[in-house]
């Protein structure tokens, strides 16, 4: 009798267990459909098409277009001068003068000799229609009035070397000239240089040659500056690669309407190649692994894995080439938890898509 109490009792237990593991695997598996059957909540947007620049990036120095240290030709105490620091001159505007009462006065003694010879052939001419001259003399006379025209144009020469004119229009270097100083010949008085438009000259890697010409837009930037940009473009092309560096040098042409930039400034240069429509999208979008670059894109409410081809990048925003329609939405936010085929939910939410730089550079 007690054999068949325990053997029932067995049973019901036996029977219990089983109930209360039915009861619990069937939640378990009812809480697995409901958390597969809940969607991912994404950010998603379309791409955008905007102007896309492929441009390179380089370093280099400016110089005036026009440039020239003023010396003196002469000897002489200076009796004028217009050397401001930073003042700008115009072309032919009197720079400094040196004493020149000296080569005044044989300015004039010069130009009383040629008048006399002047005179004496002209008379010797006359005399020779009426035969009362040889033709020696009055050769002798033509060479001696050639001398004093030389002599002449020599004395004017020695005195206009007595002043120094700006050759150009431009702006005054420093000076440490004083009135009343007394100037040996080739004493440097002051530097003038052409600052309207300035030369930078930079180096662009050998890769890019067959995309660079002349005329190319190049956008100067300085540390002085961070927040300007100055506009010039591409004018002249080296004929040699360096050896060590693989590199072209190139010089371009950037205009400085205010004379902010100075010759001898350190300048970065970044000369755009070529300038195309293109779509494109946040960066933070992409996926990559290996050598492989995907995104997924919202279709249906179902997360799909596509292959994309990049180009172009711009801080947060990067070219698709190849993948991608500008009707698809590509998923920006939560994409590195997905798996193709996967169920989400699209939501709006500003804040999750970045500046568009692209868009900020076509109005540059």
């Amino acid at each position: 009798m007690v054999k068949q109490w325990l053997i029932a009792l067995v049973l019901v237990v036996l029977a219990a267990g089983g109930a209360f593991s039915w009861h619990y695997l069937a939640q378990e598996d009812s809480e697995s459909a409901q958390t597969e059957r809940r969607a991912s909540k994404v950010n998603a947007i379309s791409p955008g098409m905007e102007l896309v620049r492929d441009s390179v990036n380089a370093v280099g120095n400016l110089r005036a277009l026009e440039q020239v240290e003023l010396t003196t030709e002469v000897s002489g105490r200076v009796v004028e001068m217009n050397l401001d620091s930073s003042k700008r001159v115009s072309r032919g505007q009197l720079l400094l003068r040196l004493d020149d009462r000296q080569a005044r006065a044989d300015l004039q003694v010069a130009e009383a000799t040629l008048a006399d010879a002047r005179r004496q052939f002209e008379r010797a001419q006359r005399l020779q229609a009426n035969n009362s001259i040889s033709r020696s003399q009055v050769d002798e006379l033509r060479t001696a009035m050639d001398v004093a025209e030389a002599q002449r144009e020599s004395a004017r020469i020695r005195l206009d070397n007595h002043r120094i004119e700006a050759p150009f229009e431009g702006v005054i270097g420093l000076s440490d000239i004083s009135l009343g100083t007394y100037l040996a010949a080739g004493t440097s008085v002051a530097t003038l240089d052409s600052t309207d438009r300035m030369e930078l000259g930079f180096s662009i890697p050998e890769r890019f040659l067959g995309q660079i010409q002349i005329g190319q837009r190049v956008r100067g930037t300085s540390p002085a500056y961070p927040d300007e940009s100055f506009k010039g473009e591409l004018v002249e092309l080296g004929t040699r690669i360096n050896e060590l560096s693989r590199t072209l040098p190139v010089r371009a042409v950037i205009d400085n309407p205010d004379g902010k930039l100075r010759p001898g400034q350190f300048m970065g240069a970044n000369l755009t190649l070529r300038e195309r429509e293109a779509l494109v999208i946040p960066e933070q979008a992409v996926m990559i692994r290996g050598a492989d670059k995907y995104v997924f894109i919202a279709e249906d409410g179902v997360a799909r894995r596509v292959s994309v081809a990049l180009g172009s990048r711009s801080p947060g925003w990067v070219e698709v080439s190849a993948g991608l329609s500008r009707e698809d939405r590509v998923i920006i936010t939560g994409q590195d938890r997905l798996s193709s085929g996967e169920r989400i939910d699209v939501v709006d939410d500003d804040k999750a898509i970045p500046e568009n730089r692209f868009a900020r550079s076509r109005e540059s």
